[in-house]
């Protein structure tokens, strides 16, 4: 596991390792899988796509990993493609949502999620329908983050007849938000769509505020609702697209598991990200039981693939039960708190 355990995205990172080590732990304790322990190694790349790149060489060729799991972003995980291509071990379960991972040419790459072209339908169809919205802008990640959503959110504007009004961008890992802040503004939009991590989000959101803008917001899932909204000092009307349920509001049976097993674990404020690290490590364990040791690449993803035909929590968490080829999306707001 290649994640931030560092820097501007930290929280991301270490929650997703937190939930994912919960369940790992709790099956390693129960005797492990056909009697094989578990071992999650995780490795910092503080959200650079060049040290994704080392961790990931390391665990592929000196670590000899049975899979890739819950690396997070999509710089970092555009970046390691060729030694995914070369080495074809299992890229599973990575916390982003772009496009290129959802190529069914990509056969060692598993996902949950719903995609950011899943996410960009939602929040349009919000900002448009809902808010009727027709001054739209975007303030953008300049990277392979930014440019993948920024392509999903056009297609969706252009299905109302719709384009961005203006588009600005910022530098991943800075909180330099400014001049992006003040175009924006200069340009009438009165919605935007936020892409970037949950620092500079809360930056420019206070900031403008400060200003007196106060567009509508919408933002996608790598900025967890509950990060963002701790950074949100102003009264701000935002929408943030989420994967998965609110653990604290389900009443699955599953979602009590979880809850029982974070307060096990000392956790007491768990969120989103400990949820989806949790089904992550869920997910990959039943897969993995189904297989003979020593664990084969090709039973894994077959497993793996299977889950979405046969697993009901699965189904239940991450399908659309109406349309099979959709994912499900949900919200979370923050309303002039």
């Amino acid at each position: 596991m290649s994640t931030a355990l560092s820097g501007p995205a930290q929280n991301i990172g270490q929650q997703l390792h937190k939930g994912s080590s919960v369940y790992f732990n709790k099956i390693n304790n129960a005797g492990g899988i056909n009697g094989a322990q578990i071992l999650l190694l995780v490795a910092n790349d503080n959200y650079e796509p060049k040290q994704t790149v080392n961790n990931t060489r390391t665990f592929i060729y000196s670590d000899k990993v049975d899979a890739l799991f819950g690396a997070m972003g999509t710089p970092t995980s555009h970046a390691i493609i060729p030694l995914l291509e070369q080495s074809q071990v299992p890229f599973l379960m990575p916390f982003s949502g772009a496009s290129f991972l959802y190529e069914k040419s990509r056969a060692n790459v598993f996902n949950l999620r719903a995609s950011y072209n899943d996410e960009a339908a939602e929040q349009i169809k919000y900002l448009v329908e809902e808010r009727k919205h027709t001054k739209i802008g975007l303030f953008i990640q300049a990277d392979e983050f930014g440019l993948y959503v920024e392509s999903g959110l056009r297609k969706e504007l252009a299905k109302y007849d719709l384009s961005p009004v203006k588009v600005a961008r910022y530098q991943r890992n800075s909180h330099d938000v400014e001049s992006a802040l003040n175009t924006l503004q200069a340009s009438g939009v009165t919605a935007i769509c936020l892409v970037g991590t949950y620092a500079p989000l809360g930056e420019f959101i206070n900031s403008a505020h400060a200003k007196n803008f106060t567009p509508d917001y919408t933002s996608v899932s790598f900025v967890p609702s509950s990060d963002l909204f701790d950074e949100v000092t102003t009264p701000s009307n935002i929408m943030v697209t989420e994967i998965v349920p609110n653990p604290l509001t389900c009443n699955d049976d599953f979602c009590n598991e979880f809850l029982a097993d974070m307060l096990a674990n000392k956790i007491t404020k768990p969120n989103r990200l400990h949820f989806e690290g949790y089904i992550n490590a869920m997910a990959f364990s039943r897969a993995a039981e189904n297989c003979k040791l020593p664990l084969k690449r090709s039973c894994l993803m077959k497993e793996l693939n299977s889950l979405l035909i046969n697993d009901k929590i699965i189904k239940k968490l991450f399908l659309d039960i109406e349309n099979q080829n959709k994912r499900n999306v949900y919200r979370s707001y923050y309303v002039n708190k």
